[in-house]
């Protein structure tokens, strides 16, 4: 079983999910299978059919929840420092083309979003970051193209 590395955030996030889904999202989907089955014919009962497919897919996100968490190796990234990118790590760069600053935090695969600066560890971003240190020049290869930057800062909020 492979340990799934995450920030103690990112495993706070993914418990919150599975609590709504189990505490909340599965009781509202039980009534309204309920409600549609004193409707009568359960054959051309739309509501049933919809409230059963609701219930699959809450229920498969459930087991996909309680799989990561069973899974995850929690890094507390405020134990952490140097100035070596490694998970966890809020790296800041410089674009060698365009001069634009950008911040990137190395996170767990299901914490990633881009849009909010955090990139997975298993992402050409990451992938190419790690090991290297403050400084260095880094090329990597996204599906647009190759990008060189300049690596000016890495911290460990």
């Amino acid at each position: 079983m492979e340990k799934i590395p995450m920030t103690a955030n990112g495993y706070s996030v993914l418990e919150q999910e599975l609590k709504q889904r189990q505490q909340v999202e599965r009781p509202r989907i039980i009534q309204a299978i309920a409600e549609a089955r004193s409707h009568g014919d359960l054959s051309e009962n739309a509501e049933y059919h919809a409230a059963k497919e609701a219930q699959s897919l809450n229920e498969g996100r459930v087991a996909e929840l309680e799989d990561k968490l069973s899974r995850a190796e929690v890094i507390d990234i405020t134990k952490l420092s140097g100035s070596t990118v490694m998970f966890g790590a809020t790296v800041t760069l410089i674009d060698e083309d365009t001069e634009q600053e950008k911040v990137y935090q190395i996170v767990g695969e299901s914490e990633a979003d881009v849009k909010a600066g955090r990139v997975s560890i298993s992402s050409p971003t990451a992938r190419a970051l790690i090991g290297k240190k403050v400084g260095d020049s880094v090329e990597v290869n996204t599906p647009g193209g190759g990008k060189s930057y300049e690596i000016l800062k890495v911290a460990f909020v």
